[in-house]
């Protein structure tokens, strides 16, 4: 009998397999799980077997990630970054700090919109602190950015620079720009910034890899290959690691879709899919950002957005892509086995992306190319039960799903009663039979599956106290909410093999300091990852 290289005793393992959910022990020989269950595990260790004794711990699948920018977060730890702070004054003191001499631009991002009045910092605060040279921070969700009048300036943007067709420059009252870039305006400046080298962007996937494997994520879907928001295509860092054998995490990446072009840009996305794929790292998914975020009211709803008064304005939004060209352009991806990540934020967004997985369900036949729309803040209870009929998946960030001053003070007051109330329906998604997987959107929010279990479970941010739960109707279980972040995350990603705990699946495994299925729901944020592993090869290890 071929002993095991490594064995974990003494339980508890939640396996994630309907078939069995829960044993006490596991073996893993190469690269994959050769048993799960109890005693008889024990027959597999031999003398060179390492035992991982669990008692007082617990062994899951290791989370993967099924919508995040990691190479992008990578990056943005070694600028100047905002992310960790809410205080306006604090952001100042911060980039004052950072723009030490010699910096030609000062960049980075993170901050919140919620931290200032209607979600707008001007120029002339940046100018406080920094007025000699351009300074230019994405905010945290990426959807806009902040800049100074020198940055500005360099980029020729004044109050006769019109707003592009997929963006907004926020302004003065005489037209003069504020300091605001929203959507595709960010461009505008973003394309001045001082490239970074292909050691800058391999540094950023390694620094990231290191933080994701500390928080148990063995794998995940790069949500964004190309270059966007004025920031560099990651591809080649993620194949020279996957070729240096560097990568360590399982990664499927999503190559960008431009939205200023139309189909004849597909061949080139054929030719770049044959290209990237090395090892761990493949791209085998195209992402097509349909429309924009809630609180600057650039995601497509199906009614327009009301003002501060509560009355209904002009504007519902943007749909980025012409709806009737999205259904021929995901058709012909489908076609050629492309899988497609929507970004759909708003109602109307969900629907064109639901339409389009439809058209191409009625052209192509049902094909194993799992599409899946990410965000899925607002869906109109008629697209609820679609997704589980087209077999679109409903790709969540749950973190989002609580009371914060950004969804209270930037959201619900512009969306009104009847659309707030619809806001991030997992739990309708759950019971109309629709497969979920969840990602983090980091460098957006925080990429701690834990973080993002807990709120899916409570409706509720870690360590809230005001007992204010959000949509309590759509909150998941906990096995749901973990399966989310690991069968459901791995079959986006096209790894079958992997999500759950059976004989033959791959190694991919994480040790928590806590079984959080005997905790009580509002300490699940406490849990922390003690050791990870990919392929059977500990990746990360608190001690």
């Amino acid at each position: 009998m071929t002993k095991a290289d490594l064995v974990f005793s003494q339980g508890p393992v939640h396996t994630g397999d309907p078939a069995r959910t829960r044993a006490s022990s596991l073996a893993v020989t190469g690269e994959r799980i050769s048993a799960v269950g109890h005693d008889e595990v024990r027959e597999l260790i031999g003398p060179k077997t390492e035992v991982v004794d669990l008692r007082g711990k617990l062994l899951l699948p290791g989370f993967q990630d099924s919508h995040i920018h990691a190479v992008y977060g990578g990056l943005e730890l070694a600028e100047c970054d905002l992310s960790g702070i809410e205080d306006a004054d604090d952001y100042l003191r911060l980039v004052g700090e950072y723009a030490r001499p010699g910096l030609a631009w000062i960049t980075g991002g993170g901050w919140s919109l919620d931290s200032f009045e209607g979600g707008l910092p001007t120029r002339r605060l940046l100018d406080a602190v920094v007025p000699d040279r351009p300074v230019y921070l994405v905010n945290r969700d990426h959807h806009g950015a902040w800049a100074n009048t020198r940055a500005l300036e360099l980029a020729g943007v004044d109050r006769d620079t019109p707003d592009p067709d997929d963006g907004r420059i926020e302004r003065e009252a005489d037209g003069t720009p504020s300091g605001v870039l929203q959507e595709g305006a960010t461009d505008l400046v973003g394309r001045l910034l001082p490239a970074k080298t292909a050691a800058d962007r391999l540094d950023g996937l390694l620094r990231a890899q290191r933080l994701l494997h500390s928080l148990g994520i063995t794998g995940w879907q790069d949500a964004l290959l190309g270059v966007f928001n004025g920031r560099p295509d990651p591809s080649d860092a993620y194949l020279t690691a996957a070729r240096e054998g560097t990568l360590t995490a399982r990664v499927n990446g999503a190559l960008w879709w431009d939205r200023a072009r139309g189909a004849d840009q597909i061949p080139e996305l054929v030719a770049r899919r044959e290209k990237l794929a090395h090892g761990r790292f493949r791209a085998g998914s195209v992402k097509i950002m349909q429309d924009g975020i809630a609180e600057n009211f650039t995601a497509a709803m199906t009614a327009p957005y009301l003002d501060g008064c509560g009355c209904a304005t002009a504007n519902s939004g943007l749909s980025f892509v012409d709806p009737v060209a999205l259904c021929a352009y995901v058709t012909e991806l489908d076609a050629l086995d492309f899988q497609v990540h929507f970004h759909a934020l708003g109602d109307r967004a969900v629907r064109e992306a639901l339409n389009a997985v439809e058209a191409a369900r009625t052209a192509n036949g049902r094909r194993a190319t799992r599409h899946h729309l990410a965000h899925l803040q607002v869906v109109h209870p008629d697209d609820i039960p679609r997704f589980a009929e087209l077999g679109a998946i409903a790709n969540i960030q749950p973190l989002w799903a609580s009371h914060e001053p950004q969804m209270d003070e930037l959201t619900i007051p512009y969306l009104g009663p009847e659309r707030a109330a619809r806001q991030y329906p997992f739990g309708s998604l759950l019971r109309a039979g629709a497969t979920l997987a969840a990602g983090s959107d980091w460098s957006v929010s925080s990429p701690d599956p834990l973080a993002g279990i807990h709120v899916a479970v409570n409706r509720m941010q870690p360590g809230a106290t005001d007992g204010r739960v959000f949509l309590p109707e759509q909150r998941l279980d906990l096995a749901t909410a973990v399966a989310s972040y690991t069968a459901g995350s791995a079959h986006v990603n096209g790894m079958d093999d992997a999500g759950t705990l059976r004989p033959g699946h791959l190694a991919d495994l994480v040790v928590l300091d806590r079984d959080v299925f005997t905790e009580p729901a509002e300490e699940i944020h406490a849990a922390r990852v003690l050791q990870t592993y990919v392929g059977g090869s500990r990746v990360y290890s608190a001690s």
